[in-house]
């Protein structure tokens, strides 16, 4: 299981020509799903991005302001979670991407769930996208920053 990281001051999605979800500073989160993830796996990934130290400092603290010591568990920052099968994408070969690792919707929408479930149980605010949708995501990305992590699963 991926997920691509960005800080951001304000992040939305638009669903045919509506606002279904929409978050002001904290994190936009893209989730990928492969063949062997399951809900442990969700739920080790909704912890890692909680609790991981990306957002600025205060500096009142001590800390130097804008520095990243501060995680969204930490300032109870918004999260908004949105289905991206093509982080999965495999571009060694040719000009066109597989999608080949990338799990099927059916075992994709409920890991995706699973995720903002897990990410909901740790005491995180979630908006989410809708999963198989054409979604038209919009975020103002702070710093930059955007880490791409990922929770390796075992094969059975």
């Amino acid at each position: 299981m991926r997920a691509l990281v960005q800080r951001v001051t304000e992040a939305s999605v638009v669903v045919d020509g509506e606002v279904v979800s929409a978050i002001g500073a904290g994190l936009c989160v893209l989730v990928g799903v492969t063949h062997h993830d399951d809900a442990a796996v969700a739920k080790k990934l909704a912890s890692k991005v909680w609790n991981l130290r990306i957002l600025g400092d205060a500096g009142s603290d001590g800390g130097e302001p804008g520095g990243m010591n501060r995680s969204a568990a930490d300032v109870d920052a918004p999260l908004l979670v949105v289905s991206q099968f093509t982080l999965y994408g495999d571009t060694r070969r040719g000009r066109r991407p597989s999608w080949s690792a990338a799990a099927a919707p059916e075992v994709a929408e409920p890991l995706c769930r699973a995720f903002a479930g897990a990410l909901r149980g740790l005491g995180a605010t979630v908006a989410t996208g809708v999963f198989g949708a054409d979604m038209e995501v919009s975020l103002v990305n702070d710093g930059p920053v955007t880490l791409l992590l990922e929770i390796p699963t075992s094969r059975p």
